[in-house]
């Protein structure tokens, strides 16, 4: 009985080997995105819902404007994990913009259904979702600014037209003159290119792939098709002040699946001397 005893403490304390959770990068807060790697073959969920992981087990997950303060990350495979993430919470800019058209802050009946019909557009080409590891690997590694200006516009504010408060910005403005070139910040596979829609005027949406997009908002013309895959530093476009705008910028929206995150997260500082043109 006393070996018994013995052997039965011994396994009692033989150490349990405890999950290795993969380090990860990006930022962890509302409107950014989040990115690891763990063993190939592995599922990751995210509060609950699926990510995609890709052959050599990379996955990324973004947070919209107001995600919740926290998020379980659970990955079943060779390397187990589950780990509750801390999302940062934002304050986000409250400004008034008088002197839009009137028509374009409370449209009337006769563009209802232009606006649906375009929103249509909008979605389905965000919902393509391209599976296109090279794609989203570039971007992944980096962004860079499409325009070089004043950012005149951030992620998360809100916008009181003509005294009416409508629904929070979700991209940064860069206000320069109307014909600047706007290059692809990271390489895509365009999936709309619309010269004139009737809140975004001329846009145009790039696919990175997995459910990673930007638009490119107000531009004055395109040159580029829906198609045309470009890689990074490419031109798409000119800016300009078609839509609902006041004045000549660029608005780049980064969007994942249906989140909008920050695109000023993903890319380097603004130059000083673009900043102050």
């Amino acid at each position: 009985m006393k070996n018994v005893f013995w052997l039965l403490l011994l396994f009692a304390y033989v150490p349990v080997a405890v999950s290795q959770c993969p380090a990860l990068e990006g930022d962890l807060v509302q409107g950014g995105l989040l990115w690891g790697s763990t063993a190939p073959g592995s599922s990751v969920t995210l509060g609950g819902s699926a990510l995609d992981v890709l052959e050599d087990g990379t996955f990324f997950a973004g947070f919209g404007r107001d995600a919740a303060a926290a998020a379980e990350l659970v990955i079943e495979g060779d390397r187990p994990c589950r780990q509750m993430l801390q999302v940062r919470a934002r304050d986000y800019r409250i400004s008034r913009v008088d002197g839009v058209p009137q028509k374009t802050v409370t449209p009337s009946q006769e563009y209802l259904d232009r606006i649906a019909r375009e929103r249509a557009l909008v979605s389905a080409a965000k919902g393509q979702r391209l599976q296109r590891p090279d794609l989203l690997q570039g971007a992944l590694a980096g962004f860079e600014w499409p325009a070089t200006g004043r950012i005149s516009g951030v992620y998360g504010s809100q916008r009181i037209y003509n005294g009416t408060p409508k629904s929070p910005h979700y991209g940064v403005d860069v206000a320069v003159p109307t014909g600047t070139p706007v290059y692809a910040p990271s390489a895509g596979v365009v999936t709309l290119a619309e010269p004139d829609l009737f809140f975004s005027g001329g846009t145009v949406i790039l696919d990175h792939g997995f459910g990673l997009s930007s638009s490119f908002l107000h531009m004055s013309k395109l040159h580029v098709a829906v198609g045309s895959e470009v890689r990074t530093g490419d031109l798409i476009g000119e800016v300009g002040a078609t839509g609902r705008a006041t004045g000549p910028h660029l608005d780049w929206r980064m969007s994942w699946r249906n989140e909008r995150i920050d695109p000023q997260l993903l890319v380097p500082a603004m130059p000083l001397a673009s900043a102050d043109q």
